[in-house]
């Protein structure tokens, strides 16, 4: 009967440990989104410093704050959602650790996961600020060409 509770325990504690590894999976898809919109900021910053330097000197300051306001976001959420992914990977290691040593890990579990689901929200909330950014910069560019 002995052998049958070791192995009901343990898968038991190979299920709690799935729930951290899904939220490192959408942490790691979020990382992927923050990533290729900072590309995008990227490739536009370029291609404004490619019309800047045929002659004109007429570099669109107005979008120039904005691409950076919104790179300082993403880094925002880049940072934030790394230590999501951390403190997840942390939060499985101590389900482990915690059925070897049948201690207290209880309260520092839940501390790592709830921390690396704070910073996820974070994140998020940096990201949607981001894409904010960038939404009003578009509205603030319209506004002034269309009274030019």
């Amino acid at each position: 009967m002995l052998e049958n509770e070791v192995l009901t325990t343990g898968a038991h504690v190979i299920q709690l440990a799935l729930t951290p590894i899904f939220l490192l999976s959408a942490v790691g898809s979020l990382l992927n989104v923050f990533s290729t919109r900072l590309g995008r900021i990227s490739d536009r910053i370029h291609v404004l410093e490619k019309e800047d330097s045929s002659g004109d000197g007429s570099i669109d300051a107005i979008e120039v704050a904005g691409l950076h306001r919104r790179a300082w976001l993403l880094n925002v959420a880049v940072i934030l959602a790394t230590l999501a992914g951390a403190m997840t990977c942390v939060a499985a290691i101590v389900l482990f650790v915690g059925v070897l040593r049948d201690a207290g890990t209880v309260n520092l579990l839940f501390g790592l996961f709830g921390g690396a689901l704070i910073a996820a929200v974070c994140a998020m909330s940096a990201f949607a600020c981001e894409v904010t950014v960038g939404g009003n910069v578009l509205r603030r560019k319209l506004h002034v060409s269309r009274h030019r």
